[in-house]
Protein backbone atom coordinates (compact mmCIF):
# COMPACT_ATOMS: atom_id res chain seq x y z
CA UNK A 1 0.00 0.00 0.00
CA UNK A 2 1.29 3.39 -0.89
CA UNK A 3 1.73 6.08 1.80
CA UNK A 4 1.80 9.81 0.62
CA UNK A 5 1.55 11.85 3.19
CA UNK A 6 -0.14 15.50 2.24
CA UNK A 7 2.17 17.93 3.51
CA UNK A 8 1.90 21.30 1.59
CA UNK A 9 4.37 23.92 2.77
CA UNK A 10 2.27 26.40 3.09
CA UNK A 11 1.09 24.80 6.25
CA UNK A 12 5.06 24.31 7.63
CA UNK A 13 5.85 27.70 7.15
CA UNK A 14 2.62 30.06 7.89
CA UNK A 15 2.99 28.66 11.53
CA UNK A 16 5.02 31.24 11.82
CA UNK A 17 4.07 33.67 10.27
CA UNK A 18 5.32 37.41 10.99
CA UNK A 19 4.07 41.23 9.73
CA UNK A 20 7.69 41.26 8.30
CA UNK A 21 7.66 38.08 6.41
CA UNK A 22 4.02 39.26 4.93
CA UNK A 23 5.03 43.10 4.44
CA UNK A 24 7.91 40.93 1.74
CA UNK A 25 5.36 38.69 0.68
CA UNK A 26 2.87 41.50 -0.63
CA UNK A 27 5.50 43.61 -2.37
CA UNK A 28 6.79 40.62 -4.27
CA UNK A 29 3.46 39.16 -5.07
CA UNK A 30 2.14 42.60 -6.30
CA UNK A 31 5.63 42.62 -8.62
CA UNK A 32 4.83 38.91 -10.04
CA UNK A 33 1.52 39.82 -10.72
CA UNK A 34 2.24 42.56 -12.67
CA UNK A 35 4.64 40.49 -14.51
CA UNK A 36 1.85 37.27 -15.10
CA UNK A 37 -0.88 40.10 -16.26
CA UNK A 38 0.80 40.37 -19.84
CA UNK A 39 2.30 37.12 -20.27
CA UNK A 40 -0.65 34.95 -19.25
CA UNK A 41 -3.10 36.79 -21.63
CA UNK A 42 0.17 36.10 -24.79
CA UNK A 43 0.28 32.57 -23.65
CA UNK A 44 -3.33 31.88 -23.62
CA UNK A 45 -3.80 33.48 -27.36
CA UNK A 46 -0.88 32.07 -28.85
CA UNK A 47 -2.39 28.93 -27.34
CA UNK A 48 -5.77 29.38 -29.80
CA UNK A 49 -7.94 30.56 -26.85
CA UNK A 50 -8.92 33.51 -25.49
CA UNK A 51 -7.01 35.53 -23.31
CA UNK A 52 -8.88 35.76 -20.59
CA UNK A 53 -7.73 31.84 -20.36
CA UNK A 54 -4.78 32.51 -19.63
CA UNK A 55 -5.97 35.10 -16.87
CA UNK A 56 -8.54 32.66 -14.90
CA UNK A 57 -5.20 29.54 -15.38
CA UNK A 58 -3.16 32.24 -13.66
CA UNK A 59 -5.66 32.88 -10.61
CA UNK A 60 -7.13 29.39 -9.90
CA UNK A 61 -3.35 27.74 -10.66
CA UNK A 62 -0.92 30.24 -9.10
CA UNK A 63 -4.00 29.95 -5.78
CA UNK A 64 -3.56 26.26 -5.65
CA UNK A 65 -0.15 25.45 -6.28
CA UNK A 66 1.17 28.13 -3.90
CA UNK A 67 -0.73 26.69 -1.03
CA UNK A 68 -1.12 23.24 -1.78
CA UNK A 69 2.30 22.36 -3.40
CA UNK A 70 5.87 21.27 -2.43
CA UNK A 71 7.93 24.48 -2.68
CA UNK A 72 8.12 27.48 -0.77
CA UNK A 73 8.57 30.33 -3.62
CA UNK A 74 7.75 28.84 -6.38
CA UNK A 75 4.92 30.60 -8.97
CA UNK A 76 2.70 28.30 -11.12
CA UNK A 77 0.63 30.23 -14.40
CA UNK A 78 0.52 28.97 -18.37
CA UNK A 79 3.80 28.93 -19.58
CA UNK A 80 5.59 28.85 -23.19
CA UNK A 81 6.29 25.88 -23.30
CA UNK A 82 2.58 24.65 -23.81
CA UNK A 83 2.04 26.54 -26.58
CA UNK A 84 3.08 24.47 -29.43
CA UNK A 85 1.16 21.27 -28.01
CA UNK A 86 -2.08 23.42 -26.94
CA UNK A 87 -1.88 25.02 -29.83
CA UNK A 88 -2.15 21.84 -31.84
CA UNK A 89 -5.25 20.18 -29.62
CA UNK A 90 -7.47 22.75 -30.19
CA UNK A 91 -6.79 22.99 -34.08
CA UNK A 92 -7.48 19.35 -34.36
CA UNK A 93 -9.79 18.54 -31.62
CA UNK A 94 -11.13 21.61 -30.58
CA UNK A 95 -11.21 24.09 -27.23
CA UNK A 96 -13.42 21.19 -25.51
CA UNK A 97 -11.00 18.91 -25.57
CA UNK A 98 -8.02 20.56 -24.29
CA UNK A 99 -10.17 21.76 -21.53
CA UNK A 100 -10.84 17.89 -21.05
CA UNK A 101 -7.30 17.33 -21.90
CA UNK A 102 -5.76 19.66 -18.88
CA UNK A 103 -8.14 17.34 -16.83
CA UNK A 104 -6.41 14.28 -17.45
CA UNK A 105 -2.98 15.74 -17.77
CA UNK A 106 -4.08 16.85 -13.91
CA UNK A 107 -5.32 13.35 -12.95
CA UNK A 108 -1.94 11.93 -14.04
CA UNK A 109 0.45 14.46 -12.09
CA UNK A 110 -1.45 13.44 -8.72
CA UNK A 111 -0.58 9.91 -10.14
CA UNK A 112 2.84 10.69 -10.43
CA UNK A 113 3.46 12.18 -7.37
CA UNK A 114 1.32 9.39 -5.17
CA UNK A 115 3.35 6.92 -7.00
CA UNK A 116 6.28 8.52 -5.35
CA UNK A 117 7.74 9.72 -9.45
CA UNK A 118 9.01 13.01 -8.30
CA UNK A 119 12.82 12.33 -8.26
CA UNK A 120 12.59 10.18 -11.47
CA UNK A 121 11.33 13.04 -13.55
CA UNK A 122 14.20 14.85 -12.59
CA UNK A 123 16.69 12.31 -14.30
CA UNK A 124 15.68 13.41 -17.74
CA UNK A 125 18.76 14.12 -19.29
CA UNK A 126 20.21 18.07 -20.00
CA UNK A 127 20.86 17.55 -23.72
CA UNK A 128 17.40 16.25 -24.13
CA UNK A 129 15.56 19.26 -21.96
CA UNK A 130 17.44 21.88 -23.84
CA UNK A 131 16.77 20.50 -27.15
CA UNK A 132 12.75 20.64 -26.76
CA UNK A 133 13.20 23.89 -25.21
CA UNK A 134 15.18 25.09 -28.23
CA UNK A 135 12.71 23.79 -30.38
CA UNK A 136 9.57 25.11 -28.58
CA UNK A 137 11.52 28.67 -28.53
CA UNK A 138 11.50 28.39 -32.47
CA UNK A 139 7.47 27.40 -33.08
CA UNK A 140 6.71 30.25 -30.40
CA UNK A 141 8.48 32.85 -32.36
CA UNK A 142 7.28 31.63 -35.54
CA UNK A 143 3.64 31.67 -34.23
CA UNK A 144 4.38 35.02 -33.17
CA UNK A 145 5.14 36.73 -36.94
CA UNK A 146 1.82 36.77 -37.93
CA UNK A 147 1.04 39.50 -35.50
CA UNK A 148 4.31 40.86 -34.93
CA UNK A 149 4.17 42.02 -38.68
CA UNK A 150 0.62 42.63 -38.64
CA UNK A 151 0.28 40.37 -42.29
CA UNK A 152 -3.30 39.66 -43.51
CA UNK A 153 -3.44 35.75 -43.36
CA UNK A 154 -6.90 34.73 -41.13
CA UNK A 155 -4.97 31.47 -39.81
CA UNK A 156 -1.49 30.30 -39.85
CA UNK A 157 -1.58 26.70 -41.07
CA UNK A 158 -0.36 23.59 -38.91
CA UNK A 159 3.83 22.17 -39.68
CA UNK A 160 6.77 23.81 -39.88
CA UNK A 161 8.03 23.46 -43.47
CA UNK A 162 4.21 24.77 -44.25
CA UNK A 163 4.02 28.01 -41.62
CA UNK A 164 7.65 28.84 -42.97
CA UNK A 165 6.54 28.88 -46.22
CA UNK A 166 3.78 31.09 -45.90
CA UNK A 167 5.73 33.80 -43.72
CA UNK A 168 8.08 34.24 -46.45
CA UNK A 169 5.73 34.62 -49.37
CA UNK A 170 3.58 36.81 -47.52
CA UNK A 171 6.36 38.81 -45.76
CA UNK A 172 6.06 41.51 -47.99
CA UNK A 173 2.63 42.31 -46.96
CA UNK A 174 3.83 43.84 -43.81
CA UNK A 175 1.74 46.57 -41.79
CA UNK A 176 4.05 49.16 -40.96
CA UNK A 177 2.12 50.40 -37.81
CA UNK A 178 1.92 47.09 -36.39
CA UNK A 179 5.36 46.44 -37.41
CA UNK A 180 6.47 50.01 -35.35
CA UNK A 181 3.93 49.46 -32.62
CA UNK A 182 5.26 45.24 -32.15
CA UNK A 183 9.25 46.40 -33.37
CA UNK A 184 9.26 49.32 -30.33
CA UNK A 185 8.08 47.13 -27.70
CA UNK A 186 10.49 44.33 -28.40
CA UNK A 187 13.43 46.73 -28.01
CA UNK A 188 12.03 48.43 -25.01
CA UNK A 189 12.14 44.77 -23.61
CA UNK A 190 15.26 43.59 -24.30
CA UNK A 191 17.30 46.95 -23.70
CA UNK A 192 15.10 48.12 -20.03
CA UNK A 193 17.81 48.27 -18.04
CA UNK A 194 17.89 45.65 -15.12
CA UNK A 195 18.21 47.62 -12.25
CA UNK A 196 14.74 49.32 -13.14
CA UNK A 197 13.24 45.88 -14.32
CA UNK A 198 13.26 45.08 -10.62
CA UNK A 199 10.38 47.06 -9.50
CA UNK A 200 9.02 47.68 -13.17
CA UNK A 201 8.63 44.96 -15.46
CA UNK A 202 9.67 45.16 -18.91
CA UNK A 203 6.81 43.31 -20.17
CA UNK A 204 4.10 45.16 -18.45
CA UNK A 205 5.88 48.20 -19.41
CA UNK A 206 5.93 47.51 -22.90
CA UNK A 207 2.15 46.88 -22.71
CA UNK A 208 1.22 49.81 -21.45
CA UNK A 209 3.11 52.28 -23.73
CA UNK A 210 1.91 50.07 -26.45
CA UNK A 211 -1.86 50.83 -25.43
CA UNK A 212 -1.27 54.23 -25.01
CA UNK A 213 0.62 55.07 -28.30
CA UNK A 214 -2.70 52.67 -30.19
CA UNK A 215 -5.32 54.75 -28.81
CA UNK A 216 -3.78 58.38 -28.49
CA UNK A 217 -2.45 57.77 -32.05
CA UNK A 218 -5.64 56.21 -33.11
CA UNK A 219 -2.68 53.55 -34.90
CA UNK A 220 -5.11 51.04 -37.10
CA UNK A 221 -3.75 47.77 -35.60
CA UNK A 222 -5.49 45.00 -34.36
CA UNK A 223 -6.40 44.98 -30.45
CA UNK A 224 -7.81 42.29 -27.60
CA UNK A 225 -10.99 44.45 -28.02
CA UNK A 226 -10.78 43.63 -32.22
CA UNK A 227 -10.36 40.19 -32.02
CA UNK A 228 -11.92 39.08 -28.77
CA UNK A 229 -14.56 41.90 -27.60
CA UNK A 230 -12.26 42.11 -24.96
CA UNK A 231 -11.88 40.62 -21.73
CA UNK A 232 -15.19 39.85 -19.52
CA UNK A 233 -15.02 41.38 -16.15
CA UNK A 234 -16.29 39.41 -13.59
CA UNK A 235 -15.56 36.11 -11.84
CA UNK A 236 -15.52 33.04 -14.07
CA UNK A 237 -18.11 30.93 -14.60
CA UNK A 238 -18.17 26.95 -13.65
CA UNK A 239 -19.02 24.96 -16.72
CA UNK A 240 -18.54 20.88 -16.55
CA UNK A 241 -16.69 19.25 -19.41
CA UNK A 242 -17.93 17.68 -21.84
CA UNK A 243 -16.77 14.03 -22.79
CA UNK A 244 -16.12 13.39 -26.01
CA UNK A 245 -15.93 9.57 -26.22
CA UNK A 246 -14.92 9.88 -30.33
CA UNK A 247 -11.74 10.75 -29.51
CA UNK A 248 -10.99 9.80 -25.87
CA UNK A 249 -8.15 7.58 -26.36
CA UNK A 250 -6.57 9.40 -28.98
CA UNK A 251 -6.26 12.59 -26.42
CA UNK A 252 -4.24 10.57 -23.93
CA UNK A 253 -0.90 10.94 -26.04
CA UNK A 254 -1.39 14.96 -25.90
CA UNK A 255 -2.92 14.48 -22.25
CA UNK A 256 0.31 13.02 -21.54
CA UNK A 257 2.88 14.96 -23.22
CA UNK A 258 1.16 18.18 -20.86
CA UNK A 259 1.77 16.00 -17.99
CA UNK A 260 5.14 14.95 -18.62
CA UNK A 261 6.00 18.64 -19.62
CA UNK A 262 4.41 20.36 -16.24
CA UNK A 263 6.04 18.02 -14.25
CA UNK A 264 9.47 18.66 -15.63
CA UNK A 265 8.72 22.20 -15.90
CA UNK A 266 7.77 22.23 -12.33
CA UNK A 267 10.27 20.11 -10.93
CA UNK A 268 13.40 22.25 -12.94
CA UNK A 269 11.30 25.40 -11.61
CA UNK A 270 11.44 23.62 -8.45
CA UNK A 271 15.09 23.14 -8.31
CA UNK A 272 16.12 26.46 -9.81
CA UNK A 273 14.18 27.73 -6.64
CA UNK A 274 16.35 25.55 -4.08
CA UNK A 275 19.45 27.00 -5.80
CA UNK A 276 18.29 30.92 -5.25
CA UNK A 277 16.69 29.92 -1.39
CA UNK A 278 19.28 27.11 -0.47
CA UNK A 279 16.00 25.37 0.50
CA UNK A 280 14.45 22.05 -0.50
CA UNK A 281 11.26 21.20 -1.80
CA UNK A 282 9.13 18.36 -1.85
CA UNK A 283 9.08 16.80 -5.01
CA UNK A 284 6.21 14.41 -5.06
CA UNK A 285 3.72 17.03 -2.87
CA UNK A 286 4.91 19.52 -6.04
CA UNK A 287 3.11 16.88 -8.21
CA UNK A 288 0.14 16.66 -6.53
CA UNK A 289 0.07 20.39 -6.16
CA UNK A 290 0.38 20.48 -9.93
CA UNK A 291 -2.12 17.88 -10.91
CA UNK A 292 -4.63 19.11 -8.94
CA UNK A 293 -4.71 22.35 -10.12
CA UNK A 294 -4.72 21.20 -13.47
CA UNK A 295 -7.47 19.13 -12.87
CA UNK A 296 -9.44 22.36 -11.66
CA UNK A 297 -8.60 24.91 -14.34
CA UNK A 298 -10.54 23.59 -16.94
CA UNK A 299 -14.05 23.38 -15.13
CA UNK A 300 -13.59 27.10 -15.03
CA UNK A 301 -12.18 27.66 -19.13
CA UNK A 302 -8.50 27.43 -17.96
CA UNK A 303 -5.76 25.89 -19.65
CA UNK A 304 -2.68 23.87 -18.07
CA UNK A 305 -0.77 25.04 -15.71
CA UNK A 306 3.09 24.88 -14.55
CA UNK A 307 5.89 25.98 -12.79
CA UNK A 308 7.15 29.10 -14.04
CA UNK A 309 10.88 29.96 -13.78
CA UNK A 310 10.53 33.54 -14.91
CA UNK A 311 8.08 34.42 -12.42
CA UNK A 312 9.78 32.58 -9.71
CA UNK A 313 12.71 33.80 -10.07
CA UNK A 314 10.80 37.50 -10.06
CA UNK A 315 9.24 36.25 -6.99
CA UNK A 316 12.82 35.47 -5.38
CA UNK A 317 14.18 39.11 -6.33
CA UNK A 318 11.76 40.74 -4.88
CA UNK A 319 12.14 39.57 -1.32
CA UNK A 320 8.79 36.82 -1.64
CA UNK A 321 9.57 34.44 1.35
CA UNK A 322 6.40 31.91 1.92
CA UNK A 323 3.71 30.38 -0.71
CA UNK A 324 1.48 33.54 0.94
CA UNK A 325 3.59 35.64 -2.14
CA UNK A 326 2.47 33.14 -4.76
CA UNK A 327 -1.70 33.43 -3.11
CA UNK A 328 -1.23 37.80 -3.46
CA UNK A 329 0.23 37.49 -7.14
CA UNK A 330 -3.20 34.81 -7.95
CA UNK A 331 -5.08 37.84 -6.17
CA UNK A 332 -3.43 41.03 -7.76
CA UNK A 333 -4.53 39.37 -11.13
CA UNK A 334 -8.50 38.41 -9.94
CA UNK A 335 -8.45 42.44 -8.87
CA UNK A 336 -7.80 43.31 -12.53
CA UNK A 337 -10.23 40.88 -13.64
CA UNK A 338 -13.04 42.06 -11.60
CA UNK A 339 -12.00 46.02 -12.01
CA UNK A 340 -9.54 46.69 -14.83
CA UNK A 341 -11.06 43.82 -17.82
CA UNK A 342 -12.60 46.54 -19.49
CA UNK A 343 -9.33 48.19 -20.64
CA UNK A 344 -7.97 44.97 -21.91
CA UNK A 345 -9.88 45.77 -24.98
CA UNK A 346 -7.59 48.47 -25.94
CA UNK A 347 -4.45 45.93 -25.88
CA UNK A 348 -2.51 45.97 -29.03
CA UNK A 349 -1.99 42.21 -30.07
CA UNK A 350 1.56 43.51 -31.54
CA UNK A 351 2.44 44.06 -28.17
CA UNK A 352 1.78 40.75 -27.06
CA UNK A 353 3.15 39.47 -29.79
CA UNK A 354 6.36 41.21 -29.20
CA UNK A 355 6.02 39.93 -25.31
CA UNK A 356 6.07 36.11 -26.94
CA UNK A 357 9.35 37.06 -29.33
CA UNK A 358 10.95 38.07 -26.02
CA UNK A 359 10.28 35.02 -24.31
CA UNK A 360 11.02 32.82 -26.95
CA UNK A 361 14.34 34.45 -27.29
CA UNK A 362 15.28 34.31 -23.85
CA UNK A 363 13.85 30.90 -22.91
CA UNK A 364 15.95 29.21 -25.32
CA UNK A 365 20.37 28.26 -24.77
CA UNK A 366 21.43 29.57 -28.03
CA UNK A 367 25.20 29.42 -27.40
CA UNK A 368 25.60 26.56 -29.53
CA UNK A 369 29.57 27.00 -28.91
CA UNK A 370 28.95 24.71 -26.34
CA UNK A 371 28.18 21.78 -28.28
CA UNK A 372 31.91 21.07 -28.96
CA UNK A 373 32.62 20.57 -25.15
CA UNK A 374 29.65 17.83 -24.92
CA UNK A 375 30.59 14.63 -25.09
CA UNK A 376 29.61 13.87 -29.40
CA UNK A 377 26.44 11.15 -28.23
CA UNK A 378 24.79 14.01 -25.90
CA UNK A 379 25.14 16.96 -28.89
CA UNK A 380 23.86 14.41 -30.87
CA UNK A 381 20.63 13.98 -28.49
CA UNK A 382 19.95 17.83 -28.32
CA UNK A 383 20.48 18.34 -31.95
CA UNK A 384 18.24 15.83 -32.89
CA UNK A 385 15.34 16.39 -30.59
CA UNK A 386 15.34 20.11 -31.32
CA UNK A 387 15.16 19.16 -35.03
CA UNK A 388 12.45 16.83 -34.18
CA UNK A 389 10.70 19.11 -32.26
CA UNK A 390 10.78 22.36 -34.88
CA UNK A 391 9.57 20.21 -38.37
CA UNK A 392 7.85 17.09 -36.63
CA UNK A 393 6.05 16.72 -33.45
CA UNK A 394 7.04 17.51 -29.37
CA UNK A 395 5.84 14.12 -28.33
CA UNK A 396 7.88 12.14 -30.85
CA UNK A 397 11.01 14.03 -30.59
CA UNK A 398 10.75 13.37 -26.61
CA UNK A 399 10.25 9.59 -26.81
CA UNK A 400 13.05 9.43 -29.42
CA UNK A 401 15.72 11.47 -27.16
CA UNK A 402 14.94 9.65 -25.05
CA UNK A 403 15.16 6.48 -26.65
CA UNK A 404 18.59 7.89 -27.56
CA UNK A 405 19.93 8.58 -24.28
CA UNK A 406 19.20 5.50 -22.91
CA UNK A 407 20.96 3.77 -25.70
CA UNK A 408 23.88 6.06 -25.33
CA UNK A 409 23.74 5.26 -21.72
CA UNK A 410 23.58 1.57 -22.21
CA UNK A 411 26.01 1.31 -24.10
CA UNK A 412 28.44 3.39 -22.43
CA UNK A 413 27.67 1.25 -19.23
CA UNK A 414 28.24 -1.92 -21.04
CA UNK A 415 31.81 -0.46 -22.23
CA UNK A 416 32.99 0.16 -18.59
CA UNK A 417 31.61 -3.41 -17.17
CA UNK A 418 34.45 -6.16 -17.78
CA UNK A 419 35.75 -9.20 -16.38
CA UNK A 420 39.45 -9.55 -15.36
CA UNK A 421 41.81 -11.96 -13.26
CA UNK A 422 42.72 -11.46 -10.56
CA UNK A 423 47.03 -11.52 -10.92
CA UNK A 424 49.01 -11.55 -7.53
CA UNK A 425 51.06 -8.01 -9.23
CA UNK A 426 47.55 -6.21 -9.17
CA UNK A 427 47.73 -3.36 -6.34
CA UNK A 428 46.15 -4.37 -2.86
CA UNK A 429 43.74 -1.74 -2.90
CA UNK A 430 41.64 -3.54 -0.35
CA UNK A 431 43.64 -6.05 1.74
CA UNK A 432 40.23 -8.22 2.07
CA UNK A 433 39.67 -8.07 -1.63
CA UNK A 434 43.29 -7.77 -3.16
CA UNK A 435 44.99 -10.87 -4.64
CA UNK A 436 48.14 -9.84 -3.52
CA UNK A 437 49.61 -12.20 -0.56
CA UNK A 438 47.37 -14.59 -1.44
CA UNK A 439 47.70 -17.83 -3.35
CA UNK A 440 45.46 -19.65 -5.75
CA UNK A 441 45.47 -23.24 -5.19
CA UNK A 442 45.80 -25.50 -8.30
CA UNK A 443 42.70 -26.09 -9.99
CA UNK A 444 41.24 -22.76 -9.37
CA UNK A 445 40.90 -19.51 -11.13
CA UNK A 446 39.66 -16.20 -9.99
CA UNK A 447 37.63 -13.25 -11.72
CA UNK A 448 36.68 -9.69 -10.87
CA UNK A 449 33.37 -8.18 -12.35
CA UNK A 450 34.00 -4.52 -12.64
CA UNK A 451 31.08 -2.05 -13.16
CA UNK A 452 27.00 -3.05 -13.94
CA UNK A 453 26.35 -6.72 -14.57
CA UNK A 454 22.90 -5.47 -16.36
CA UNK A 455 20.64 -6.33 -19.66
CA UNK A 456 23.10 -4.71 -22.01
CA UNK A 457 26.46 -6.53 -20.77
CA UNK A 458 25.47 -9.56 -19.53
CA UNK A 459 27.06 -11.66 -22.17
CA UNK A 460 30.59 -10.82 -20.56
CA UNK A 461 29.97 -13.81 -18.00
CA UNK A 462 29.84 -16.13 -20.81
CA UNK A 463 33.93 -15.65 -21.37
CA UNK A 464 34.35 -16.79 -17.72
CA UNK A 465 33.47 -20.86 -19.11
CA UNK A 466 36.00 -20.67 -21.12
CA UNK A 467 39.13 -18.56 -19.84
CA UNK A 468 40.24 -21.47 -17.53
CA UNK A 469 39.72 -24.50 -19.23
CA UNK A 470 41.77 -26.39 -16.49
CA UNK A 471 40.31 -24.88 -13.57
CA UNK A 472 37.68 -26.91 -11.11
CA UNK A 473 36.47 -23.99 -8.99
CA UNK A 474 35.76 -20.29 -10.39
CA UNK A 475 35.86 -17.79 -7.73
CA UNK A 476 34.56 -14.65 -9.05
CA UNK A 477 35.17 -11.45 -6.97
CA UNK A 478 31.55 -9.11 -6.96
CA UNK A 479 33.11 -6.03 -4.81
CA UNK A 480 33.53 -3.95 -7.67
CA UNK A 481 29.95 -4.43 -8.55
CA UNK A 482 27.88 -1.26 -8.99
CA UNK A 483 24.68 -2.62 -10.17
CA UNK A 484 23.03 -5.81 -10.92
CA UNK A 485 19.62 -6.03 -12.71
CA UNK A 486 17.55 -9.42 -13.37
CA UNK A 487 19.49 -9.98 -16.79
CA UNK A 488 22.45 -10.38 -14.94
CA UNK A 489 20.92 -12.36 -11.99
CA UNK A 490 19.99 -14.46 -14.99
CA UNK A 491 23.30 -14.76 -16.50
CA UNK A 492 24.96 -15.81 -12.92
CA UNK A 493 22.64 -18.67 -12.42
CA UNK A 494 23.26 -20.05 -16.49
CA UNK A 495 26.91 -19.58 -15.40
CA UNK A 496 26.48 -21.83 -12.15
CA UNK A 497 24.31 -24.03 -13.84
CA UNK A 498 27.08 -24.45 -17.10
CA UNK A 499 30.14 -24.90 -14.94
CA UNK A 500 27.88 -27.63 -12.87
CA UNK A 501 27.10 -29.30 -15.94
CA UNK A 502 31.06 -29.12 -16.80
CA UNK A 503 31.66 -30.54 -12.75
CA UNK A 504 33.00 -27.73 -11.64
CA UNK A 505 31.87 -25.23 -9.06
CA UNK A 506 30.94 -21.18 -8.75
CA UNK A 507 32.00 -19.32 -5.87
CA UNK A 508 30.77 -15.67 -5.45
CA UNK A 509 32.64 -13.63 -3.16
CA UNK A 510 33.06 -9.56 -1.73
CA UNK A 511 29.35 -8.94 -2.80
CA UNK A 512 27.72 -5.33 -1.52
CA UNK A 513 24.91 -5.40 0.83
CA UNK A 514 22.27 -4.30 -2.10
CA UNK A 515 23.99 -7.30 -5.17
CA UNK A 516 23.53 -9.53 -1.69
CA UNK A 517 19.94 -8.70 -1.22
CA UNK A 518 19.18 -9.72 -4.80
CA UNK A 519 21.43 -12.68 -4.60
CA UNK A 520 19.30 -14.06 -1.77
CA UNK A 521 15.76 -12.87 -3.49
CA UNK A 522 16.54 -14.55 -6.75
CA UNK A 523 16.92 -18.06 -4.73
CA UNK A 524 20.97 -18.05 -6.51
CA UNK A 525 22.19 -18.67 -3.35
CA UNK A 526 20.08 -21.51 -2.58
CA UNK A 527 20.97 -22.90 -6.14
CA UNK A 528 24.71 -22.41 -5.15
CA UNK A 529 24.74 -23.03 -1.97
CA UNK A 530 25.10 -21.00 0.95
CA UNK A 531 28.88 -21.84 1.59
CA UNK A 532 29.50 -20.72 -2.43
CA UNK A 533 28.49 -17.06 -1.35
CA UNK A 534 32.01 -15.72 0.78
CA UNK A 535 32.35 -12.05 1.99
CA UNK A 536 35.70 -11.51 0.66
CA UNK A 537 38.40 -13.09 -1.06
CA UNK A 538 40.20 -15.17 1.91
CA UNK A 539 37.43 -16.82 2.71
CA UNK A 540 36.41 -17.73 -1.10
CA UNK A 541 40.41 -19.33 -1.35
CA UNK A 542 39.50 -21.15 1.61
CA UNK A 543 36.40 -22.99 0.04
CA UNK A 544 38.23 -23.46 -2.90
CA UNK A 545 40.56 -25.51 -1.41
CA UNK A 546 38.09 -27.58 0.78
CA UNK A 547 35.92 -28.58 -2.14
CA UNK A 548 39.45 -29.19 -4.68
CA UNK A 549 40.97 -31.39 -1.25
CA UNK A 550 37.51 -32.98 -0.55
CA UNK A 551 37.75 -34.48 -4.20
CA UNK A 552 34.28 -32.86 -4.67
CA UNK A 553 34.95 -31.15 -8.17
CA UNK A 554 36.35 -33.20 -11.09
CA UNK A 555 38.41 -32.25 -14.19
Amino acid sequence: MISLPFRPRSLELLTHYDRKRFRLDLMAGLTVGVVALPLAMAFAMASGVPPQAGLFTAVIAGFLTSLLGGTRVCISGPTGAFIVVLYGIVVKYGVANLLLCTFMAGAMLVLMGVLRLGQVIRFFPMPLITGFTNGIAVLIFLTQLKDFFGLPIVSMPAGFFAVVSVIVHRLGEFDAPTLALSGGSLLLILLWPKALNKHLPSPFVALVLATLAAWLFHLPVQTLGSKFGGIPQGLPEFRMLSLDWRHLSELMAPAFTIALLGAIESLLCAVVADGMTQDRHDANQELIAQGIANMVVPFFGGIPATGAVARTATNIGNGGQTPMAGIVHAMVLLLVLLIAAPLAAYVPLAALAAILVSVAIKMGDWNFARLRQFPLHDSGVLIATFLLTVMFDLTVAVEIGLLASAVFFIQSMARNTSVNALRPEHAALFERHSIAGKTLPMGCAAFRIEGALFFGAADIVDDIVNASPQARVVILQLHRLVMLDATGLLALSQLNRTLAERGKVLILCGAGREVLQLLDQSALEEEMGERNLQPDLAAAIERAEELLISGVVWA
